[in-house]
């Protein structure tokens, strides 16, 4: 028996009407522009299914993580940003050095891929300025170098690993995804910011000490600020993290949720010290701000 799966996008790796289909194992998959093409393809697709198969819309809600990658040659680029977004991730991209490390300071990734030969400024001085500004996240290097020495100079300048082109994307994948496993690991369980804390396994918020009640909502979308502090995040960036593409909720309905969760966590919620908003674009959690009481 046949199953037809609708898969909504990621992020707009897909054109605006365009779809994807391909055929894994005895399954079809669909991937929709947005909701909108999301809900249209999953009615009609229900109305078309011969008896006896079954239609199953996937709407994955999990947290993405975010991907950075800096690649100048657009094939490769676009082909690697598709691959990520499909398996879930936030992906950004830059075609040049210049662009890919004012990309990796502003929105401080979860992983990077970088290539070395880039133009402007190379892949070995964009990690070795990433690692001047004390960012840690894992950096893949992708290299059509073979030498032992150009491994070496970008392992040590910073880069935590290197894959040699060509390569197998379901190899990096697999890298990516153990680093990136490694880092939730060592996530803690307890954030502590100002007077209040988080607890993740007890699923707790206090302020001054004592318990304040927070919406599964409000839990998540401040579970989302603390494990990124200090990150210009941007509305949309919110929406798909906490919310997962849900049908009924905007990105202006973000604003509202962050207005209720500075009334519980904010001293002073008409001016508030760890929900900055950004104009235009979202938010950023400062969670060492100074005044916080």
């Amino acid at each position: 028996m046949e199953d037809c799966r609708i898969v909504p996008p990621r992020n707009d790796s897909c054109s605006m009407l365009s779809l994807f289909v391909g055929a894994f194992g005895h399954q079809t998959v669909v991937i929709a522009r947005n909701e909108a093409i999301f809900n249209c393809l999953f009615a009609y697709e229900s109305r078309k299914m011969p008896v006896g198969h079954c239609l199953h819309p996937i709407w994955n809600k999990t947290e993405m993580e975010t991907i950075l990658i800096i690649e100048d040659d657009a094939t490769m680029l676009r082909a690697l940003k598709d691959n990520f977004a499909y398996k879930g991730y936030t992906v950004h991209t830059a075609e040049d050095g210049e662009k890919g490390l004012s990309a990796a300071l502003s929105l401080k990734p979860d992983m990077i891929l970088l290539d070395i030969m880039l133009p402007i400024i190379n892949g070995y001085e964009v990690c070795r300025l990433i690692r001047a500004e004390k960012l840690d996240m894992p950096i893949i290097m992708l290299t059509a170098k073979g030498q032992e020495s150009d491994i070496v100079l970008g392992l040590n300048l910073g880069a935590d690993d290197y894959i040699t082109k060509p390569f197998s994307i379901k190899e990096l994948l697999a890298r990516v995804n153990a680093f990136l496993r490694r880092s939730r690991k060592q996530q803690p369980s307890v954030f502590n910011f100002g007077k209040c804390s988080l607890d993740v396994t007890s699923r707790r918020f206090r302020k001054h000490g004592k318990e304040v009640k927070l919406s599964p909502k409000e839990f998540k979308l401040l579970h989302y600020f603390l494990q990124r502090p200090h990150r210009a995040l941007t509305r949309d960036e919110i929406l798909n993290a906490v919310w997962g593409y849900d049908c009924f909720v905007t990105t202006r309905n973000i604003d509202r949720f962050v207005t209720s969760l500075r009334q519980k966590i904010e001293p002073s919620p008409s001016n508030p010290t760890y929900i900055k908003t950004i104009r235009e674009i979202g938010y950023r959690f400062e969670p060492d701000a100074s005044g916080a009481a």
